[in-house]
């Protein structure tokens, strides 16, 4: 049984306020508090019992062994799973990441959580191992973007920062997409620096805008037809990532 007091300290959680001073989120489904398990530190869960007895032992604070109905009162989805868990967020330092030796994703100002959630997967697929975020982009750890990153988030470090002031410090090529920018396919691109993705929908602020050096453009096919736009943000992350590990792979 799931006490009401347990029920409504869950659902404060999907309130970035309430995130921030607890430091805890909440991540659902089988496969997926069972991936981040080894990484987070865990302070609560809620299974059911055939779950429970398919994990072995359970490094949690608390367990709670519940039915079907007590865990669609705490779920954040329109078809509970069998388990929900409250994790620890991570401690990452910001200073460790290194974009002149690798590549590094920043996003400024995405706003949709399911768009963060589906980048930070992409970037998990393209051996991207930082994210480095303006602080009005979606909280990382919100129920719509942990689930959209399907585990991602255990390989993956997010980094909220003023992105204007990390970017003006930074001595490598910056690589941002802009309809006059160079043709993305005709580019020689580096296996490091930091690719710049921009708000859903007005890009890539001007203030970020002016630090960008490597100006990128995606062309549409064939370049004569009608087209919209522009690309959703998580779609533009995946072509250009897929270009820079595609070039970095021909490249030896």
């Amino acid at each position: 049984m799931v006490s009401k007091a347990k029920i409504k300290q869950i659902r404060l959680l999907e309130m970035k306020k309430y995130r921030d001073e607890t430091k805890l989120f909440v991540a659902e489904g089988n496969k997926l508090v069972a991936e981040m398990m080894p990484f987070f530190g865990c302070d609560l869960l809620i299974a059911r019992t055939t779950w429970i007895a398919t994990q072995g032992n359970l490094p949690v604070k608390e367990l709670i062994e519940a039915d079907e109905n007590d865990i669609r009162k705490v779920s954040f989805l329109k078809t509970p799973q069998d388990v929900l868990a409250v994790f620890r967020y991570p401690s990452y330092s910001l200073n460790e990441v290194n974009p002149s030796d690798e590549l590094v994703l920043a996003l400024d100002g995405i706003q949709d959580p399911g768009n963060l959630g589906t980048m930070i997967r992409l970037a998990d697929w393209f051996g991207i191992e930082n994210i480095v975020c303006s602080p009005d982009t979606a909280d990382a750890f919100g129920p719509k973007s942990v689930q959209a990153s399907m585990g991602a988030l255990t390989r993956v470090k997010i980094h909220y920062t003023n992105l204007e002031d990390y970017l003006s410090k930074q001595d490598i090529p910056l690589y941002g997409t802009f309809l006059d920018g160079n043709n993305l396919y005709d580019e020689t691109l580096s296996a490091t620096g930091i690719i710049i993705i921009g708000n859903e929908g007005n890009g890539i602020r001007p203030a970020v805008e002016s630090l960008i050096n490597k100006r990128l453009y995606i062309p549409s096919f064939p370049p004569t037809r009608q087209r919209p736009d522009s690309l959703n943000a998580a779609i533009a992350a995946a072509i250009i990532c897929a270009e820079f590990r595609r070039k970095q792979r021909e490249s030896g």
